[in-house]
């Protein structure tokens, strides 16, 4: 099993667990919120809603990755998503260091 799928699996995981808040607006009150550990953008998002992320996750200096296509964010969560945040700091930990 490589790192992606073990990544893709650890996200569901942490769906399962209740740590992971996911749709644009709930990820950027969140993020408001300071309840965000890491975001987690659909590299294949639209260009206004990726300036918008990149540009809240600068801003709130919080760690974002597009390793994951939408499809993939979407099968690892279970629903439709282009964005979703963690916001379990021991989830985002491990969650970094696969991304290494």
């Amino acid at each position: 099993m490589n790192k992606l799928e073990k990544l893709t699996n650890l996200v569901g995981i942490a769906q399962r667990a209740g740590c992971i808040i996911s749709g644009e607006e709930l990820v950027i009150k969140a993020m408001q919120k300071h309840q965000t550990r890491l975001v987690f953008l659909a590299n294949d998002a639209a260009p206004n809603l990726e300036k918008k992320i990149t540009d809240k996750c600068h801003y709130y200096d919080i760690e974002f990755s597009t390793v994951f296509s939408a499809l993939e964010l979407s099968v690892a969560i279970g629903r439709s998503r282009k964005v979703l945040a963690i916001t379990d700091a021991g989830f985002a930990k491990k969650m970094r260091t696969l991304m290494d």
